[in-house]
């Protein structure tokens, strides 16, 4: 509840981002009062009832981060090097040995690590017992951002993409499904979500991001930024925004290679930080740096390893939190460092957690060796393993997880769909298909998923209709009576259907929302969150 407050307090210092003083005050009584005579006369002010400590910028209260640096001074090294290590690990089995050998600060939870929300569960309650009794949580992540990031499946709910949101332009409804999301996800005894994604699309050049993205327009990114930080804080998980300095604006994959960002530092500050300002401003407790090699700030060096970049982000945006890598297994690191090697040059960056080490135990040893030679500060080691501790504890002292949470948001997934759907061409009211369909397109899960909500909606779907519906997961226009894009708008402008419109994903809540759109019974509202070169409109007005 705390870090809610703060969050509440800190979504109003966005007029436009940066824009405004966030000055949220109240009248203040001096306790004076008239008498009959006219002469003031004055109450005492009763005695403070004291209270929690307020938190900091980033979330702990002042308290925790006391005790979470106590506990770091008694740990040796060793300890604080595993604690700064969040590791992955590969199967269904957790690396329960490896957390009591290296007292790893946390694990990940990737797609070949999840089967159920059932074994999910379990698997993250044998990671915590394996934490033993260090006094605070292991820090167990996952990435389920919504839409094609989303580790964890039906029965869980499963919520829109990113992009969906910016299309909606409905902030309170950003901020529901954060915490729908938060509260499903701990209910699983997940403490950590790497979400949510604060990369500002440049379109169709944009080859990892996409509909991750909210829009390519920075303000809409900010503004649906803060109100998921205020929903994942209301439902006591962590958040991780992400991926700074911007990487929805870079030509490549930083899983494939080391992505070159070639825009200018104002560009930079007028484009891609506005979103991540905003987080800093509204209490962000932990932000993801990227491995992109930013020319204008320090050439040939991934973001991630480089201290003028994350210099940038904690004496610019002014961010005090948790600063995380991303994966260090990914070919930007990979291919140009060794596991030990990328770790310590992080921490010494000014990192805080090194996220999947290639080889976790090379990692751990190379930080212990480069302490002991200097190469790296213990404190520098010590104030990473602290601000992770502050974070851990921070977590623990928030509401309990309610296991009756998970799947039980399906209504609110198809509402944020439906707020997204987006008519590029066509009519914005009444029916926009007559009689049969005939479905074509997409994957065969995609036309199972349609076929249900089609006729959950009242519409009949027929291989031999006439009208043809054509489902498009990809950057070809392709043709028919009506062409839906499932992931990226792009396309749409190309094609010369009649009716045409963007989804932005394909989970069930999605398809119902699309299906009750072309019957007519329900309205298409979203605006495109960004530019769809030959799109005959924006969408339908609210």
């Amino acid at each position: 509840m705390r870090r809610l407050l703060f969050l509440l307090a800190g979504a109003l210092l966005l007029a436009s981002c940066g824009g405004g003083d966030g000055d949220s005050g109240s009248g203040s009584d001096d306790g004076s009062q008239a008498t009959g005579s006219g002469t003031p006369t004055t109450t005492p002010t009763p005695s403070p009832t004291p209270t929690t400590p307020p938190p900091l910028a980033w979330g702990p209260t002042q308290d925790e981060y006391d005790q979470a640096a106590a506990l770091v001074a008694d740990m040796p090294v060793e300890r604080q090097a595993g604690q700064v290590i969040v590791a992955r690990y590969a199967g269904l089995e957790p690396p329960v040995g490896q957390i009591e050998e290296l007292g790893l600060g946390g694990v990940i939870l990737m797609g070949d690590n999840v089967e159920s929300p059932q074994q999910v569960t379990g698997a993250t309650a044998a990671i915590q017992e394996a934490g033993g009794d260090r006094g605070y949580p292991v820090l167990i992540g996952i990435d389920q951002e919504g839409g094609t990031v989303a580790r964890i499946k039906a029965p869980a709910t499963e919520f829109p993409a990113y992009m969906t949101l910016g299309a909606s332009r409905d902030t309170d409804l950003a901020a529901q499904v954060a915490q729908a999301s938060g509260e499903e996800l701990r209910a699983m005894g997940l403490t950590m979500v790497f979400a949510p994604d604060a990369d500002v699309t440049t379109g169709p050049d944009d080859p990892t991001i996409g509909t991750r993205s909210a829009s390519s327009d920075p303000q809409v990114v900010a503004e649906t930024i803060q109100a998921s930080l205020r929903g994942y804080a209301a439902s006591g998980i962590l958040a991780v925004s992400k991926h700074f300095p911007g990487h929805g604006s870079v030509p490549a994959d930083s899983h494939e290679e080391l992505p070159v960002q070639t825009a200018t530092l104002d560009e930079l500050r007028a484009r891609d930080f506005v979103p991540f300002q905003a987080a800093v401003e509204a209490g962000a407790e932990a932000i993801m740096v990227a491995h992109i090699d930013v020319e204008a700030v320090d050439a040939g060096v991934p973001s991630s390893l480089s201290p003028t970049v994350i210099g940038l982000l904690r004496d610019e945006l002014g961010f005090d939190g948790l600063v995380v890598t991303d994966a260090q297994d990914m070919a930007a690191i990979g291919d140009g460092y060794g596991s030990g090697a990328a770790a310590v040059k992080a921490l010494a960056a000014g990192a805080d957690v090194v996220l999947m080490p290639a080889d976790v135990g090379s990692a751990h040893t190379a930080i212990v060796d480069a302490v002991a030679s200097g190469e790296l500060p213990a404190d520098r080691l010590a104030e990473a393993a602290i601000r992770g501790v502050a974070l851990m504890l921070h977590e623990a002292a928030g509401p309990a997880p309610d296991p009756a949470a998970v799947g039980s948001h399906e209504e609110l997934s198809y509402e944020a769909s439906l707020g997204g759907v987006t008519v590029v061409a066509g009519a914005c009211e009444g029916p926009l298909v007559d009689g049969a369909i005939r479905v074509v397109g997409g994957e065969e899960a995609d036309r199972v998923r349609f076929d249900e909500a089609a006729a959950a909606a009242g519409l009949t779907t027929d291989a031999n209709a006439p009208t043809t519906v054509r489902l498009l997961g990809g950057t070809e226009p392709g043709s028919g009576d009506v062409v839906v894009a499932l992931d990226r708008p792009y396309a749409l402008g190309a094609s010369d259907a009649p009716v045409k419109l963007a989804l932005y994903g394909r989970t069930p809540g999605a398809f119902r929302a699309l299906a009750e759109v072309l019957a007519g019974t329900s309205p298409a509202r979203g605006t495109l969150p960004v530019p769809v070169d030959g799109a005959a409109q924006q969408g339908c007005p609210g």
